[in-house]
């Protein structure tokens, strides 16, 4: 058994060491990067305080990698202290039965994650954020979307493992291959519930009435060949300057949204151009292929879950009764977690793809990809984004390739149509 705690121990602070030693190589990259190609950065993207842009990224990662040690540190007192064998034998005493137990042990998780995060989220919002001129809300608009957060999370952890712990029950062995289908069909149907049921409590979402940026936007769909009736702004200034569009959905029930600080902050035809890049995505298929492969990686991590939960071994290294599912289900969670981060890039390379491709769409669509261009330029800027990320770095978190590379490709592209 010694040896299987040695292996948990090290799969735990290994991989968080590693991305922590990661992020520290990032960061001494980027510096060496933004400092040499100050002069371009001036030019092209319009920074001229590149101490800022480096500063937002090393207390960004700062605040990130301090609550993951933390986070990480609780735990392994939790388990090794003999706490978390406690809380399950009094979950345990209650008698409520396999499925209920698990509920409550979930939520509960839900809950007491969302206190840890409590105090870095507030930093992250109200002292990093607030530095560099993002924040835009109130502390008491803050708390609201806290507790609306945490009563959306609770009701969809509880559906979700009333589901699982009942496949537990029902097919024994094989509830993971239930759950995994489950999962997946849940997180279709979480496309076309957000916008409409969740998106709404955070924000409000007005749709975008006859004028010019209506027009805009259906030359964008002419062009592209698409089509979508429900365009809708939303105030995302209530709690950030930061920039940003998306579509979401399937079917009828897609939609654009655009941010207020995207409309006021970009031209007509970098609005254009950002959406283009988007449709590329429905017109290319990349959402339907991305979920295809997110559901194959779902299945592979379900399948290791299922059998972990199967061994005996998971649940005596804490001296836990193997009959409990739903506690097995935590501890597998937390053997796969490392593996699920260590196999990032891969899901990451997929995503690069579909986004040149999109880059690609749209300055087909616009007929240039200027308008692109400066839309990623003030994207950056706006946002202060890292445009010189370390290799090893950009394959393990990015899934959109850095800003000079696209804007390389992107004009590469326009010079050979």
């Amino acid at each position: 058994m010694i040896v299987q705690h040695l292996i948990f121990i090290l799969l735990l602070v290994g991989t968080q060491a590693f991305f922590t030693w990661l992020a520290v190589v990032n960061l001494r990259h980027s510096e060496r990067e933004v400092t040499a190609e100050k002069e371009w950065l001036a030019d092209e993207f319009e920074i001229d305080d590149t101490d800022q842009l480096l500063d937002y990224q090393r207390l960004g990662a700062g605040v990130g990698h301090l609550q993951a040690w933390i986070g990480l540190l609780v735990l392994l007192l939790v388990l090794y202290s003999g706490l978390f064998s406690m809380i399950i034998e009094l979950i345990d005493g209650l008698d409520f039965g396999l499925v209920t137990e698990g509920v409550l042990l979930f939520v509960g998780l839900v809950i007491a994650l969302t206190v840890y995060s409590l105090p870095f989220d507030a930093i992250g919002t109200f002292v990093v954020d607030e530095l560099f001129d993002f924040n835009q809300q109130s502390v008491t608009l803050w708390v609201r979307d806290l507790i609306i957060s945490l009563a959306i999370s609770i009701v969809l952890v509880g559906v979700i493992a009333t589901a699982l712990l009942a496949f537990v029950v029902w097919l024994g062995w094989w509830w993971w291959v239930a759950a995994w289908l489950f999962v997946v069909a849940f997180s279709l149907a979480m496309n076309v519930i957000y916008p409409r049921v969740i998106a709404p409590l955070f924000n409000e979402f007005e749709p975008v009435q006859e004028g010019e940026l209506r027009e805009a936007v259906e030359e964008v769909f002419d062009r592209a060949g698409f089509e979508c009736s429900q365009i809708y702004t939303m105030d995302a200034s209530r709690r950030s300057s930061k920039v940003n569009a998306y579509f979401v959905g399937f079917g009828r029930t897609k939609r654009v949204v655009l941010f207020d600080t995207l409309v006021e902050t970009l031209d007509t035809r970098s609005v254009q151009s950002v959406l283009a890049h988007e449709l590329a995505h429905w017109k290319r298929k990349h959402i339907w292929k991305g979920l295809a492969s997110e559901a194959i990686r779902l299945g592979i991590v379900f399948a290791v879950v299922g059998y972990l939960v199967g061994a005996e071994w998971v649940y005596t290294m804490f001296e836990i009764d193997p009959t409990l599912t739903y506690a097995g289900i935590i501890l597998a969670v937390l053997w796969v977690t490392p593996l699920v981060r260590w196999s990032s890039p891969l899901s990451n390379r997929i995503w690069l793809d579909f986004e040149r491709e999109a880059d690609a769409f749209a300055t087909e669509v616009m007929g240039s990809g200027e308008g692109l261009v400066r839309a990623l330029t003030e994207l950056t800027r706006e946002n202060l984004s890292n445009p010189f990320p370390h290799p090893w770095f950009e394959a393990f978190h990015y899934d959109h390739p850095p800003v000079p590379d696209r804007i390389r490709a992107i004009r590469s592209e326009s010079e050979g149509s």
